[in-house]
C-alpha cells in the first residue's frame, strides 16, 4: 500500500454495517446541503476535559504498558511536531515556511504540556491549518471566475512531498492555480464542457471548505493522539468512541456493504485494502490507492460528486442495505496521475466468515509423460467464528476445521502436491495460524512471543498426527503478515515445505486493545480505546519476524513496492532482534533442491508469454509512481493518455500475438477471463518440479529446451 503522506486525519472506515451514521441523504437533502452558505472563518476550539484525561492516561500507559516503555521527552515532543505537521500538510500545500517557523516554540514543550494534561497547543496550530484551508479554496473558487487556456506548455507537481515549504503567497498561488487548472482539464478530458465543469468543481470546494468547518473538537485530539502514537510505533493507535465502535463492527465479522477499507486526505476519498471475497474484492474492478470521486444508488441513481467531502459522510453513501446496489465513479490508481475516471456497479452484501473462508481447486500438470495433481488452498486469512464456538455448535468454522477436511478430501483423490496460497492474507487468529500449522507437523513448538517484562512463552501444537505429509509449497507475497507469516516461518524452519513468491511484511508485533474507559470512575465516560503493542513475535529458531517477515526459498516478482508497503517502510517501526531458538524436528532439508528448481524456474519464466507479460506490468506501473507532475497542455495530456493506452494494448496484443490468439481493437474487449495468475501457475509448476526431483528425476536444461530423465536411487 502506498504510504499516504497528505492526509487531515487518520481516519479509515469499513465500508459496512455502521449504526451510528446517519441513513443515505436524499436528493433533495443532498441539494439543502449544496446550498448552505460556508463559514469564512475556522471554528474555535478548545479541548474538552475527557480530552485531557484522555491524554494522561495514554501517556501514562505508553511508559507503563507498551513493549517499547516510552516515555514523553523533549525527543518524543520533537517527533510530535514533525508528525503532526505532515498528518495534516503533508504535500506542503497550506502551510508556509513563516507558518511552519512559527510551530518551532511547541517542538520541546509539548511533552512537558502533555505531562500537565494540557493539549491547547495543538488546538492552535490546527485552528492555522484550518485557516489556511479555507484560504485555500477560496483562491481556488476565485479561479473558477477566470478563463482557462490549456495551450501554454506548463506543468503541475502534484506531489510536493519532498519539496521545500512556499515562503510566500505569491508561490502558493501558483501552485493553487495549475492545481485548479488540472482539476478542469481532467472533467474536460472526460467530456464535460466548461459550465459544467465549473459548476461541479464550485461544489467540489465549497464542500471541501464546508468539511474543515464541521471539524469539531475530537477531531483535533484524534489528529494530535494518533501523531503522538505514530511515533512511538506504528500499530499503535488511538480509536475515538466512533472508531471503537467502528473497531467492534469490523471484529464482528458481519458488515453490510461493499467490503472495502477507506482513508481520506484532504481532497479524495482512497481505498486502503478490500476485504478478500467481498463484493469489492469479487467485482475485480477496484482496487488499493483506487480513489472514489462520485457515489450513486442503485442503477440510475445520481452519480453524487464526493471530492472533499468527511469521510464519514462518504461512508454513509456507499453503505447499504444487503442486495441493494451502489455505483462508484473511480480514478484507478494503476493507471497512473491521468487516468480516465470508470463508474462500476457493486451489489452490497452481508460479508460473513465463509466468503474469507479457505477455498480449493486442484490442478493438472504433465511432467515425465506422467499425470500429477496439484491441490491448491487459497486462505485470505486466518478466522474462527468464535460465537459459534463458544455457544458449543459443532459445526462451527475455522482455517484448521476447514483445511483439514480439504487435506482429507486431496489424499482420498491421491492428490501429489499441496500449496497453500497466502498472498495478501494480513493475519487474523493466532490459534488458527498454530493449529492450522500441525495439519502438517507433529506436535511442536510453532511460534514464541516476548512480552515487556522479557517473559517468553511457546505457541505449541500439541496434536501429534499428521493430517497431510507429501510435497507443500506456500505462496506469500509482501502483503502476507502475522498470522501468514508464523504459519509460513514455521513450514520453513521444520522443513516441511518450500516458501514461495516475495518477502512477507515483517509484522512480528503483538497489540491488545484496552478500553480507556476502565480508568475512569465514571461507568458512563466514553474516552475510547486505545491500541498499543504488549509484544513480538519470534521463530522457532530465535530469529523475529520483525520488519524482515519471511524471506522465501525462490523469489517471484511483487506488483508491490518494499519501499511503500511492508513493516520495513513504516516510521517507528520496532526492529528485529533474536531471542533463544527452541529445539524444533527439521523434516527434510530443502536447500539441496534450491539450485536445480531456481533454474527450472528461470527457463520456464523466460519462456513463458504471461509472465514476462506480468513483469512489463510490474515495471510500467513502478515507473508511472514515479512520477510527481502532469502536463497542463491539453494537447500534450491528449498524447500522453493515448501513449498509455496504446502501450498497454500493445502489450496485451503482442502476449496475445505470442499466444497464437486474435488481437483485440481496444482495451475495452479485455474480459475477465483473460486475466491469469501467473504466480499461482507458476507456483504449481515449480511445486512439480519438486515433486519430480524428489522422485529422484533428474532434470537437464540445455537452452531452452527442458528434459527430465528419472534415474536409479
Amino acid at each position: 500500500m502506498q504510504k499516504a503522506k497528505t492526509r487531515i486525519a487518520i481516519l479509515t472506515a469499513l465500508i459496512g454495517f455502521s449504526p451510528f451514521l446517519a441513513a443515505n441523504p436524499t436528493k433533495a437533502e443532498q441539494q439543502d446541503i449544496e446550498n448552505q452558505s460556508v463559514p469564512s472563518e475556522p471554528p474555535n476550539l478548545v479541548p474538552e476535559t475527557k480530552h485531557r484525561h484522555t491524554a494522561n492516561i495514554i501517556r501514562s500507559s505508553l511508559a507503563q504498558q507498551h513493549l517499547k516503555k516510552t516515555y514523553i521527552n523533549n525527543q518524543v515532543s520533537a517527533a510530535l511536531l514533525d508528525e503532526l505537521i505532515d498528518m495534516l500538510d503533508g504535500n506542503k500545500s497550506y502551510f508556509y515556511a513563516a507558518d511552519i517557523m512559527s510551530f518551532e516554540k511547541y517542538r520541546y514543550k509539548l511533552d512537558d504540556s502533555l505531562a500537565n494534561g494540557n493539549v491547547n497547543e495543538v488546538y492552535d496550530i490546527h485552528y492555522l491549518f484550518m485557516k489556511r484551508w479555507l484560504e485555500r479554496y477560496d483562491f481556488a473558487l476565485a479561479q473558477l471566475e477566470l478563463p482557462f487556456s490549456f495551450e501554454k506548455d506548463e506543468s503541475y507537481f502534484y506531489d510536493r512531498s519532498e519539496s521545500e515549504w512556499f515562503d510566500t503567497e505569491k508561490q502558493m498561488n501558483a501552485h493553487w492555480r495549475k492545481r485548479v487548472k488540472n482539476d478542469v482539464l481532467n472533467l474536460k478530458l472526460a467530456g464535460n464542457d466548461i459550465e459544467k465543469i465549473k459548476s461541479l468543481l464550485k461544489k467540489r470546494y465549497n464542500f471541501a471548505k464546508r468539511r474543515i468547518v464541521q471539524t469539531n473538537n475530537q477531531d483535533v485530539f484524534n489528529i494530535y493522539m494518533n501523531a503522538l502514537l505514530t511515533t512511538v510505533e506504528p500499530h499503535t493507535s488511538y480509536l475515538s468512541p466512533r472508531s471503537a465502535e467502528n473497531f467492534d463492527i469490523d471484529m464482528s465479522l458481519k458488515l453490510q456493504g461493499i467490503g472495502a477499507v477507506l482513508q481520506s486526505d484532504d481532497v479524495y476519498t482512497k481505498v486502503v485494502n478490500l476485504i478478500p471475497k467481498g463484493p469489492a474484492d469479487k467485482s475485480k474492478e477496484i482496487q488499493a490507492d483506487d480513489k472514489i470521486i462520485a457515489v450513486g444508488q442503485g442503477d440510475n441513481g445520481d452519480l453524487v460528486d464526493i471530492v472533499g467531502w468527511r469521510l464519514d459522510d462518504v461512508v454513509a453513501l456507499i453503505r447499504g442495505e444487503k442486495g441493494s446496489t451502489v455505483r462508484l465513479e473511480i480514478i484507478p490508481k494503476t493507471a497512473g496521475a491521468d487516468a480516465r475516471s470508470k463508474v462500476i456497479t457493486i451489489v452490497r452484501e452481508e460479508i460473513k466468515l465463509e466468503e474469507e473462508a479457505a477455498k480449493s481447486e486442484i490442478i493438472e500438470i504433465e511432467r515425465n509423460g506422467l499425470k500429477l495433481q496439484v491441490g491448491v488452498i487459497t486462505l485470505p486469512k486466518f478466522y474462527i467464528d468464535f460465537e459459534a464456538y463458544h455457544r458449543g455448535d459443532k459445526n462451527y468454522r475455522s482455517t484448521t476445521r476447514d483445511m483439514r477436511k480439504i487435506l482429507e478430501e486431496y489424499k482420498e483423490k491421491d492428490v501429489d502436491g499441496v500449496v497453500v496460497d497466502l498472498r495478501n492474507n494480513g493475519g487474523g487468529s493466532l490459534i488458527e495460524a498454530t493449529q492450522s500449522t500441525g495439519l502438517f507437523i507433529a506436535e511442536g513448538p510453532i511460534v514464541q512471543d516476548k512480552n515487556l517484562l522479557g517473559e517468553v512463552q511457546i505457541h505449541k501444537d500439541y496434536d501429534s498426527s499428521i493430517v497431510w505429509d507429501g510435497p507443500l509449497m506456500v505462496v506469500v507475497n509482501s502483503l502476507s503478515a502475522s498470522a501468514s507469516e508464523i504459519f509460513a516461518a514455521a513450514i520453513q524452519d521444520y522443513g516441511r515445505g518450500l516458501i514461495v513468491g516475495s518477502q512477507t511484511f515483517g509484522k512480528g508485533t503483538v497489540q491488545s486493545v484496552m478500553n480507556l474507559n476502565r480508568w475512569m470512575p465514571n461507568p458512563t465516560a466514553n474516552l475510547g480505546h486505545l491500541k498499543y503493542t504488549v509484544s513480538k513475535f519470534y521463530r522457532v529458531t530465535g530469529d523475529s519476524t520483525q520488519h524482515k517477515g519471511v524471506i522465501p526459498d525462490i523469489t517471484f516478482p511483487d506488483i508491490f513496492d518494499r519501499n511503500e508497503v511492508g513493516e520495513s517502510s513504516a516510521k517507528n517501526a520496532l526492529p528485529w532482534d533474536q531471542i533463544k531458538p527452541v529445539s524444533h524436528k527439521v523434516y527434510k532439508d530443502i536447500t539441496p533442491y534450491l539450485d536445480d528448481l531456481g533454474r527450472l524456474h528461470k527457463n520456464r519464466t523466460n519462456k513463458n508469454v504471461d509472465y514476462q507479460y506480468f513483469l512489463d506490468e510490474i515495471e510500467h506501473y513502478r515507473k508511472l509512481g514515479e512520477r510527481k507532475s502532469i502536463s497542463l497542455n491539453e494537447k500534450q495530456r491528449k498524447l500522453e493518455r493515448d501513449k498509455l493506452s496504446d502501450e498497454k494494448l500493445a502489450r496485451v496484443n503482442q502476449r496475445r500475438k505470442d499466444k497464437g490468439q486474435k488481437a483485440l481493437e481496444s482495451l475495452e474487449d479485455i474480459k475477465e477471463e483473460d486475466e491469469i495468475d501467473v504466480i499461482k501457475d507458476e507456483s504449481v509448476e515449480l511445486l512439480s518440479d519438486f515433486i519430480t526431483l524428489k522422485s529422484g528425476a533428474k532434470y537437464v536444461i540445455t537452452g531452452n529446451k527442458q528434459q527430465t530423465f528419472p534415474v536409479e536411487n
